[in-house]
């Protein structure tokens, strides 16, 4: 395997609990029910062909280990192309490690999967994927820079036999036939909205102006956050509750919404809470902030990723909570579906468990959605620290010791 990746993620949990708290990040234009659906593009089934769930995936990869002969019955390469190293820490950290992790326990040798990393760039994800045809790929896995390029990429992969699984963010327009793989976008964006809820009541602000930001609006994955907490925080605006000051062009680059962050900040100094779509962008907010002499626990943040920084941010009282995706869930799941298309078969309805619409190509795409989960400083240790998403060695530094401890965290 040819492991050029460079952009990484997390998310680990276990536990996939409905939990009535709020989240934070990204938006909202492609809608999912929970429909059982069958995913796409394969030919033949075996009758003795082992039988799992989008629930099956825990966080020692045993389910993986009941796909060998899946995984020995299939032919070809399976690429995987991730899209970068700055719009989040996950890619690098995280996918591509658990992804391996997913193909080697079912299996699959380093010569029968290869792992890339396109950098930011659509035509270097291009030029991995064209690679991976001429090698010999029966399936692609594509986490897409954008929708224009990835549907260009998955157009050509199909046109030569190749079945293609949108990993993590839905390919508007994309290629008939494919799966997506990812966590329930809406939900995402819907514990956010709860989380800042929440917050602004447990931090007792006063007369909530809040400024919502969003993610990259080219990233269907924001818009489908964006829906989620806009939903949330909707009936709040109406009724005078909450004033939404604004909602500016949203980004993944955290030092552009630091610089968006400000400028709203000194246009309106009444804004006293904020929606931040993800991790990254709320470290760079609460720095701002802090430079603000902001005190802890008077303005809220949100987040997204479970990452170190945005953990310590919860712990210091700068930020609400984050919403933890477990990545090793999200890995399995589309190393799954991977191996079943590899091998010819259709995939079980109880793996590909609903749909999501691509408005783009007016099209109900088969999906595999998993569950989200909001974390707080009262359950941090229950869930990503006993997830060995990140350790507590890691997480309590000296200046948050104390937080640790009160949290139960060690």
């Amino acid at each position: 395997m040819k492991f050029s990746v460079k952009r990484a993620g997390a998310l680990s949990v276990a536990v996939l609990t409905a939990a009535g708290l709020a989240a934070c990040s990204s938006s909202s234009k492609s809608s999912s029910s929970s429909s059982a659906s069958s995913a796409g593009a394969t030919t033949t089934t075996a009758a003795a062909a082992p039988s799992i769930s989008s629930t099956s995936f825990t966080s020692d990869f045993s389910a993986m280990k009941d796909l060998t002969s899946i995984a020995a019955a299939g032919k070809g390469l399976v690429g995987v192309l991730l899209p970068d190293t700055t719009s989040s820490t996950r890619y690098v950290s995280y996918d591509a490690p658990y992804l391996k992790k997913a193909f080697e326990t079912a299996g699959l040798s380093d010569t029968q999967f290869k792992i890339d990393n396109a950098q930011g760039s659509a035509s270097t994800m291009q030029t991995q994927a064209e690679a991976d045809i001429t090698a010999g790929a029966t399936v692609l896995i594509l986490d897409a820079i954008d929708s224009g390029s990835g549907a260009a990429i998955e157009s050509n992969a199909v046109s030569k036999g190749v079945k293609v699984i949108d990993y993590d963010r839905l390919v508007l327009g994309g290629a008939s036939g494919r799966t997506y793989v990812s966590f329930d976008n809406v939900k995402v964006g819907q514990l956010i909205g709860q989380g800042e809820v929440a917050c602004i009541s447990a931090w007792n602000v006063s007369k909530p102006n809040i400024l919502v930001m969003d993610g990259d609006p080219t990233d269907n994955n924001a818009t489908l956050f964006a829906q989620g907490y806009n939903g949330v925080l909707a009936p709040d605006f109406a009724n005078g509750t909450y004033v939404k000051v604004g909602e500016p062009a949203g980004t993944w680059t955290p030092s552009v919404a630091q610089t968006t962050f400000a400028q709203q900040y000194t246009a309106h100094p009444n804004i006293n809470a904020v929606v931040t779509p993800n991790d990254d962008n709320a470290n760079a907010v609460i720095a701002y902030l802090q430079s603000k002499q902001v005190k802890p626990k008077t303005f809220p943040t949100t987040g997204q990723d479970a990452s170190l920084p945005g953990l310590q941010n919860i712990l210091k009282g700068y930020q609400c909570g984050t919403v933890y995706k477990p990545i090793y869930l999200e890995a399995q799941a589309a190393a799954a579906q991977a191996l079943y298309l590899r091998a010819g078969q259709t995939p079980p309805a109880a793996l590909v468990n609903g749909q999501t619409n691509d408005k783009t190509a007016n099209a109900q795409v088969p999906s595999i959605l998993l569950t989200p989960v909001w974390v707080t400083s009262a359950n941090m240790e229950a869930t990503v620290v006993k997830d060995g998403f990140q350790p507590a060695s890691a997480i309590c530094i000296t200046a948050i010791a104390a937080a640790c401890t009160a949290a139960g965290i060690s």
